[in-house]
């Protein structure tokens, strides 16, 4: 008898593989964090926050979150915000750190984040921006909506006809003379809010976006609070409002919309910090009404922190399961290989890893920006100084232009990130426990609200062009961040061997260049053909994910420069390569085009990609651990902090299923279908060749 040898048995060891490349770290894990948060005391400030969230009983957030029904996340929704209030009144005056604090939460709970984001960053934004000092205590602080307390607001911009195109939004206030009132209407089925959080059962106050209508005169499109429940949360008369109903994710968000049949409000409820409408209804224009819009760009730079955010979760789960999972022998092997020590997949996932880095820079920076122009913002209104004024709408629009490029390139490439990780765990990605399906379904609307990612992309790529146009013709430019044009070559090489590739300044100095050599192109081809912008579209949607990578190329550099542990900036250099060259490469058809790289260099590119990926690859354990998300923060059976992958999921999947149910409600479905009789019988053998026999003539 012949004996057959067994296959060599080879128990898993994830666990035992993610400790072994923790314990090689070769850097602080406390100075990265620092670098990432923007300082020591950032990076203290955050984990005492996460610290705080993790510790709430009522903030958790376990696996069964990834089972809940739409009304079961409503309810919890709604607990949860009714325990953050009383966060908002102990933060008190320190507002900050409770934006800080919805910041993480918004990392493990978006729907959570958004519902409050709705009322304290677009309500009461709009209201702060738009409205006078007296306004803004009056509806905050005695009424109490700063502290989500007597008003919860939403924000009733978007039509079921217009979301991007606010300038012609259709809902209408008309000023009743007599009455000394605005009459709010939606005019059509157009004008239907559209997509409003908390509309549908929450919200008390809506600041509605409606045209100004004075004596037959369209003044544009204005901003109105507007009660829609009382105290008693019954609609007032001539407010409908509905739930949308099923979405892709967020839902515990009571998305909804408002139609108003003549709905009256006093003429003090429209906001007037820039237009004013007098009692004999006189309009006084504001002379820089850009200004009205500043307070709205603060969704915009909340969403590059979040894709920073969630970029780190995310990418942390790929990584872990990457060094934990073996798959595969390779020649001479009988263990099989991990994921990371395949070529392909270290290109798949570590560019990634390099971009939520430069995102933690992109925010970081953009933030600082935003809380320096809004102060000059309220400044030069509160003192009437014109040439302030003037200084603050140069700020403002050096803002639009960053957080348009920002927010567009960073949503869509976390939106890429999550999906690409999800795939790059195999089947098991694919599980709900995983937190792939939730998390991409919840952050993908980040790519279309707060303007459509292509609208603002275009925008902001257009803004690059007429910077170019700027310099070109005067020799200067305006604008801090879009000072590099003027250290932009023309025509030279820039990238020619491999020591160029190992410059960060020469790498930084080969993007600059492409954006100023594709805008010179865009500007030749605007000249042919009559200035039809639309001619040029792929060209602006390129010119703004690359000045996304320039912005944050120029500030890693500097801030790399401040770093004085050489095991941190050894790691930084990394990855600042890595960024770069794959950005290089994803538009490496321009850069040859364009003479900015030679060929050869470009064929070598490759070769050295894979270099600096193997530089990486050895420290992903300690690269993702620098982000100190603990397992609450994680919620994903691949990705937790011990590494027992398959424990954790096996475990996780018992506890959530009761393994004693082994039938379900329609078993017997299944039974009915599998004992089924003949079809002969069921046919009574009517077909049978004795009762055949019978009928033939």
């Amino acid at each position: 008898m012949k004996l057959t040898t067994l296959p060599k048995v080879v128990e898993p060891d994830p666990q035992q593989l993610i400790w072994k490349e923790r314990l090689n770290t070769s850097f602080s894990l406390n100075e990265m964090h620092a670098f990432l948060e923007g300082s020591v005391e950032e990076s203290i400030h955050t984990l005492c926050l996460m610290q705080e969230i993790e510790r709430d009983p009522i903030l958790q957030i376990n696996p069964d979150y990834y089972e809940l029904s739409r009304d079961e996340h409503r309810e919890i929704t709604a607990k949860k915000i009714k325990r953050l209030a009383q966060y908002m009144e102990n933060d008190e005056p320190n507002f900050q750190n409770f934006q800080d604090r919805l910041n993480l939460i918004a990392l493990i709970d978006p729907q959570l984040g958004t519902r409050i984001g709705v009322h304290l960053g677009l309500f009461l934004s709009a209201i702060r921006g738009n409205g006078t000092d007296e306004q803004f205590n009056y509806w905050a602080f005695q009424r109490g909506a700063v502290y989500m307390k007597d008003i919860y607001g939403c924000f009733s911009m978007t039509e079921i006809s217009h979301g991007s195109n606010v300038a012609h939004l259709e809902t209408l206030a008309e000023y009743k003379q007599e009455k000394d009132c605005f009459t709010i209407t939606t005019p059509h089925i157009g004008a239907t809010k559209w997509w409003i959080g908390g509309a549908a059962h929450s919200a008390t106050h809506t600041v509605v976006f409606a045209r100004l209508i004075v004596k037959g005169k369209d003044y544009g499109v204005k901003t109105f609070v507007v009660p829609i429940r009382d105290s008693n949360h019954d609609l007032y008369p001539g407010v409908s409002i509905g739930d949308i109903g099923e979405k892709m994710g967020r839902d515990g968000i009571d998305n909804g919309w408002i139609q108003f049949s003549g709905v009256e409000i006093p003429r003090e409820y429209m906001l007037s910090k820039f237009t004013k409408v007098d009692k004999d209804g006189s309009v006084e224009e504001p002379p820089l009404e850009q200004l009205a819009y500043g307070a709205l760009l603060g969704g915009r730079v909340t969403m590059v922190t979040d894709s920073w955010r969630t970029g780190e979760r995310f990418i942390t789960i790929a990584l872990r399961y990457a060094v934990g999972r073996r798959q595969f022998t390779i020649k001479g092997e009988e263990i099989e290989n991990q994921l990371i020590n395949y070529p392909l997949h270290q290109k798949r996932l570590l560019p990634y890893l390099a971009w939520v880095y430069g995102m933690s820079i992109a925010s970081n920076q953009i933030q600082k920006d935003y809380k320096i122009i809004l102060q000059n913002l309220d400044d030069g209104v509160k003192s009437g100084d014109f040439g302030l004024l003037t200084k603050a709408i140069d700020g403002l629009k050096g803002l639009f232009a960053d957080s348009a490029s920002l927010k567009s390139t960073c949503t869509w490439i976390t939106a890429e990130l999550i999906d690409e990780s999800r795939q790059s765990c195999g089947g098991h990605g694919y599980s709900a426990y995983a937190g792939f399906g939730k998390g991409y379904a919840d952050h993908v609307v980040q790519c279309t609200w707060e303007g459509d990612n292509n609208i603002l992309a275009q925008n902001s790529g257009r803004i690059t062009i007429q910077k170019v146009m700027q310099f070109e013709k005067k020799g200067n430019v305006s604008g801090i961040n879009y000072q590099f044009i003027k250290d932009a070559k023309r025509d030279e090489v820039i990238l020619s061997n491999e020591d160029d590739l190992k410059n960060l300044e020469t790498l930084n100095l080969s993007i600059k260049s492409i954006i100023y050599r594709i805008s010179l192109k865009c500007i030749s081809t605007l000249s042919s053909n009559g200035k039809n912008w639309d001619t040029i579209a792929k060209e602006k949607l390129s010119l703004s994910k690359l000045y996304t990578a320039e912005y944050i190329m120029d500030k890693w550099i500097s801030k790399i420069s401040d770093i004085k542990d050489t095991g941190v900036k050894k790691q930084l250099i990394n990855l600042a390569r890595l960024f770069a060259i794959s950005n290089i490469d994803k538009f490496g058809v321009y850069f040859l085009q364009h003479s900015v790289i030679s060929n050869a260099c470009y064929e070598e590119m490759e070769r050295y990609t894979y270099e600096v990926l193997k530089s990486v690859r050895d420290e992903v354990i300690g690269l993702t651990d620098s982000f100190k998300l603990s397992d609450f923060f994680i919620n994903s059976v691949l990705g937790n902090h011990n590494g027992d992958i398959y424990h954790n999921y096996l475990g996780t999947v018992k506890n959530l299923n009761d393994i004693t149910q082994t039938k379900a409600p329609y078993t017997s479905e299944l039974l009915s279908m599998l004992n089924r009789d003949s079809v002969s019988s069921r046919e009574k053998n009517q077909k049978s060749e004795e009762i055949l026999a019978k009928l033939r003539i």
